[in-house]
């Protein structure tokens, strides 16, 4: 169980070096469904994953509604 929680926080740190933001919150949320807490860094991945997924889409909508 621990090893799949540590590939999958790995698949997700490269996933956001690869700025594949979309790929990383699915990691993470396996991460999350496997149980207990998450740790600081999990919930900093996370955090991040969605910032960008929502930031990018934030930015389409604004693009769209402005036309």
């Amino acid at each position: 169980m621990a090893q799949e929680r540590d590939e999958k926080v790995y698949m997700a740190r490269l996933a956001e070096q690869a700025e594949r933001y979309d790929e990383m919150v699915t990691f993470m949320k396996d991460v999350a469904k496997l149980g207990g807490e998450l740790s600081v860094e999990e919930r900093n991945l996370l955090s991040v994953a969605y910032k960008n997924v929502i930031g990018a889409r934030r930015a389409s909508w604004r693009i769209v509604s402005s036309i």
